[in-house]
């Protein structure tokens, strides 16, 4: 298969409010964005263990590339709010400058500040990208990385 969506792991959300209680806080951890190419397949169901970054299909198909490091980029400026009956996750855009990748198509959002490295969420590019010796830049979308409707 290959990357055809964004999603949130399911089991990050879950651990958060059952008897694990992980202490996730998106305003304050290290939340990191790394790259990966179309062909793994993500499984926003899969088991805590599998969706975290180095682990599952996030283990050893991370890309590679002049001006990527390995565990991808620091978010910055992260918030999550909420109004109305939204939640909503945000950060500032992310770049690799001066870098040489091929292939990314998705963007996996963990929480580097937590020992098993938990997904937050993979983000679909929709198509792949590459530079040579330019600059890969996301821009996030002005409504946020993502919302949740919870009324």
């Amino acid at each position: 298969m290959a990357i055809t969506q964004s999603g949130i792991y399911v089991s990050t959300i879950v651990d958060v409010f059952d008897t694990t209680q992980l202490a996730m806080n998106l305003d304050a951890d290290t939340l990191k964005a790394a790259l990966y190419g179309a062909s793994i397949t993500p499984d926003f169901n899969a088991a805590a263990a599998s969706a975290a970054y180095g682990a599952g299909v996030y283990s050893g198909t991370e890309l590679t590339g002049t001006g990527y490091t390995a565990g991808g980029a620091t978010l910055a400026s992260t918030t999550f709010t909420g109004a109305s009956g939204v939640a909503t996750f945000d950060a500032a855009d992310v770049s690799w400058a001066s870098s040489t990748i091929s292939g990314a198509r998705g963007v996996l959002i963990y929480d580097s500040t937590l020992t098993g490295k938990n997904a937050l969420v993979l983000v679909d590019l929709g198509s792949s990208y590459s530079t040579s010796a330019g600059t890969l830049a996301i821009s996030w979308s002005a409504s946020g990385i993502f919302r949740l409707a919870l009324a």
